[in-house]
Order: C-alpha cells, then sequence, then structure tokens
C-alpha cells in the first residue's frame, strides 16, 4: 500500500493569504448569500430600514464565518492508495483502493474525494464521504482501463471539505502519487517444436552431460575448502599434487528476442497497428519461453539488451527470473520507435554461436536491412523471424499484391540464410502465425533445406523442443 501523506484541513499560510483562500472557497451558494447580504445593506441604509439592516448583517455574515470556521478547522485526516495489480495488461482492468483515516479528535463534516487520473484511464472519479468519527476509516474503490501500454501517474488525491451549509468549500492536495503499469496483451502460445540451439545450450548430449552433474574431463588444482571426495587421485598421481574434479555448472537453452523499433519500418499507429502488435508478439514469446525454463533477454534494434546485467545478459531461473520479467514488461510498456534506420547495432550485440534461439519480429526491411538480418542467421544456433511489412498490413486481401513484390523477396532473403520466416497479415492471431512457424520448418526440413532445425554454425545435431527447454 502506497501512502499518500497526511493532511491538515487547514491552510499553512496565514494573513491575507489566507483571508483569500477562504474567500476563493465560497461556493455559488455562499457567493450568492453574500451579494443578497450586501444588497439588503444597501438598501436598508438608504431607505432607512433597520430590520432590513439586520437581514442584510445575517445573510453577509453567515458565508464568512462558515468560511473562516472551515478554514480554521484543526482535524487532521491521512490517505493511502492501492493498486491491484500494479501491473496490468492492455485491456484489462486494474482496481484502486483508496483509505481515508481521520487522526485527529474532532469528526470531520462532508468530504469529497477526488484522485487525478490520466484521461486515457477513464474518468476522474470522485467520492461524497459522510461525517468520519475521530479514528473512523472509509474505504473506497474504483476501476481503471486502457487499451494503450505505458505508464500513467495516478494522484495525488485530492480533498475538498465543505461546512454543514454549504456555503465553502476547501481543496487539499496530498504530496505523493503512484503508478501504474500497462505492459502489451499476452498470448498463450502452443509448445511447437522447432529445433536450433546453441551450442552447449540444447538439449543434446552436452546438456544432458551437465544437467547430470558429471564431471568435466579436465581437472583443477586443490583449493582450500574444496571436498576430499572429489579429489582425482590419476590426475595427482600424473601431476605430483593434488587435484580434483571440476563439477560442470548446469547450462539452460538460451532465447534472445528481437523487437524492431524504427520508425521508417512500420506503418500507420494505435492499438490495432503493426508496431503493436509487434510488442504484444515479442512480449508473449518472452512469458512464452520463461515460463518453459529457457534463459531470455530482450534485444531492440538500437543494441539495447534487457536485462543489461549479469554475467551474460540473460534472464534465468529462479526469484531473479520474475524480476527479470518484470524489467523486460515494463521496458515493453513504454518503448516506442527509434530514430534508427538499420539493425547493424542489435547485430553487433550478438555473439556468433552462443546465442542459442533467435525470434525477431521485423518491420520493413529494404536490401541493406534485409542483409544484415539475414548475416543474424550465422550468430544464432537457430533463428525465426515474423516480418511485419507494410504491405501486408494494408487491408488487402491474402493473395493481392501483399503476397509478391519487395516483402517477398526480402521474405525469401530470410529463408535462403536459413531463417524460418513468416509473413504476418494485419490482425492475424499469434498462435497461429507461431504455428505456421512450425510448418514451414518442418516444411523446409522435408525438402532438405536449410530450416530453423538445420545444423550450421553454431548449431548442434538433433532437434531441441522450441518452447519446451529445460533448465
Amino acid at each position: 500500500m502506497a501512502d499518500a501523506g497526511t493532511t491538515r484541513a487547514e491552510d499553512e499560510q496565514g494573513g491575507r493569504g489566507g483571508v483569500r483562500t477562504a474567500l476563493a472557497g465560497l461556493t455559488t451558494r455562499g457567493r450568492s448569500f453574500l451579494a443578497a447580504g450586501i444588497a439588503a445593506a444597501v438598501c436598508a441604509y438608504v431607505l432607512g430600514q433597520g430590520e432590513l439592516l439586520r437581514v442584510g448583517l445575517l445573510l453577509a455574515v453567515l458565508p464568512l464565518l462558515c468560511a473562516a470556521v472551515l478554514y480554521r478547522t484543526r482535524y487532521r485526516v491521512t490517505g493511502s492508495r492501492r493498486l491491484s495489480p500494479a501491473r496490468v495488461p492492455a485491456a484489462a482492468e486494474a482496481r484502486v483502493h483508496l483509505r481515508m483515516d481521520n487522526v485527529s479528535r474532532l469528526p470531520t463534516g462532508l468530504l469529497m474525494l477526488q484522485d487525478r487520473v490520466p484521461y486515457v484511464l477513464g474518468p476522474r472519479p470522485r467520492f461524497v464521504l459522510d461525517r468520519v468519527e475521530p479514528g473512523g476509516r472509509r474505504e473506497v474503490s474504483y476501476r481503471v482501463r486502457s487499451d494503450l501500454r505505458g505508464r500513467y501517474p495516478l494522484g495525488p488525491l485530492q480533498l475538498r471539505l465543505t461546512d454543514p451549509f454549504g456555503m465553502c468549500e476547501l481543496t487539499r492536495s496530498f504530496s505523493t502519487y503512484d503508478t501504474l503499469t500497462v505492459v502489451p496483451r499476452v498470448e498463450p502460445l502452443p509448445p511447437v517444436r522447432l529445433g536450433g540451439e546453441a551450442r552447449g545450450y540444447g538439449d543434446g548430449r552436452q546438456r544432458s552431460v551437465a544437467l547430470a552433474g558429471e564431471d568435466d574431463v579436465i581437472p583443477r588444482g586443490y583449493r582450500y575448502g574444496d571436498d576430499l571426495r572429489r579429489v582425482h587421485w590419476r590426475s595427482t598421481a600424473r601431476h605430483g599434487e593434488l587435484m580434483v574434479r571440476r563439477e560442470e555448472q548446469p547450462q539452460r537453452a538460451r532465447c534472445t528476442v528481437l523487437l524492431d523499433t524504427r520508425g521508417v519500418a512500420y506503418r500507420g499507429a494505435g492499438p490495432d497497428s503493426a508496431f503493436e502488435w509487434a510488442v504484444s508478439g515479442a512480449a508473449s514469446v518472452l512469458v512464452h519461453m520463461l515460463e518453459r525454463g529457457f534463459s531470455v533477454r530482450l534485444l531492440t534494434d538500437t543494441g539495447t539488451s534487457v536485462p543489461a546485467e549479469g554475467a551474460d545478459g540473460f534472464a534465468g531461473s529462479g526469484p531473479e527470473s520474475a524480476d527479470a520479467a518484470g524489467l523486460m514488461m515494463d521496458t515493453l510498456a513504454v518503448i516506442d520507435h527509434s530514430d534508427g534506420a538499420g539493425l547493424s547495432r542489435a547485430y553487433d550485440v550478438l555473439r556468433g554461436g552462443n546465442e542459442g534461439l533467435l525470434v525477431a519480429f521485423l518491420g520493413d526491411l529494404d536490401d541493406t536491412q534485409a542483409a544484415v538480418a539475414a548475416r543474424m542467421r550465422q550468430r544464432s544456433g537457430g533463428a525465426v523471424a515474423f516480418l511485419l511489412s507494410g504491405d501486408a498490413w494494408t487491408g488487402e486481401p491474402a493473395g493481392g499484391p501483399g503476397t509478391s513484390g519487395p516483402a517477398a523477396e526480402r521474405l525469401r532473403m530470410l529463408q535462403d540464410a536459413g531463417w524460418t520466416a513468416v509473413s504476418v497479415e494485419r490482425g492475424a492471431a499469434l498462435g497461429e502465425v507461431w504455428r505456421q512457424a512450425d510448418q514451414e520448418r518442418i516444411r523446409v526440413g522435408a525438402a532438405g533445406g536449410a530450416g530453423f532445425g538445420a545444423a550450421g554454425p553454431g548449431a548442434v545435431s538433433g532437434a531441441a523442443a522450441w518452447g519446451e527447454g529445460r533448465s
């Protein structure tokens, strides 16, 4: 629960500033009473009517008295806000819980609670709270929803105090606010078998040996604290010093999700645009791979890698995996078009043969960028690309111009380089495209081509289950 702070139902300023603050809080009713009282007093003076003068003074003094009493009120209230949840997918609802506590010794009057929210989250919520007893508590809640991903501030809370006659209203604001993170939509993906892991990260013999805990064939020198049961006596006799067997650390299948964010690569904007589809697809693949035990990372065309910390920049398992997943989702929540025009920075980040699985979401590619993307295949154990060309997102039916021309040439260029490349049509479901990529791999493999599971630079023999990795 995020504490929104404590506010005192009084103005910290004094003197003329406090008087102006109190008079500025007069409601329409209070201003009407004050104007009527002044008018009656003037008429009574002109006409010489003493009774009318007393009525006018009563009408004029009543709103001023209410403003003075409200301004000098000494009770205090605290407010807090809690988001449930604080990270929500796009188009899903989150609930905001507000709590008000009266920490003074006096009961409050009528309170109006108002929370500031961005327009995209919905209308500004307002609540009327009746008299709150000393030490009392009131809790209210409201819902927010956004079709657009991003980070949206909530608050600060505003509290409007009013007197029993409705003559004056004063607004007090709390100091802090919270942030609601709207992440991309995540679609469940079917488990398919697409091979191609980096050397030492597949499901082949090397990885099985590591997971079984067998010893490395190269022993090392004894160190203080080593278990004597791990002494390698044959090496000890050969080297004339105490040698112990080294344990190979368990290795995990790796997956890099490449997201093309170049502004020149996408057309249109809004929740149904190609760029938003690519962002949602990248988020779905990241979650899918993490759930199946892969070490994953997010890579953009600018060369930015998330998570950036650690020995290899990949998110592993355990508690740190959840933190890394949250970090990657937070990054995707606010990611936007980049000013870059190429994929060369992302290519430089990839290390030859050690990247494992490479899943790319690409926009429009020219000849130069298609060549760079084709070379990325040499730096991964296996690669699949979802190509969101502008022609395929113009709304033209399948079999039309969207299936030929430059976009088709880029697709063939990636396939010839060893990618499992699939063209994504407007409105396509990610699960179906994901399954289509598996069918494309099977088709290419049956034809004897260099498919997604084919052996290439840095690849290992044997198929590994894409989406069925083991830690």
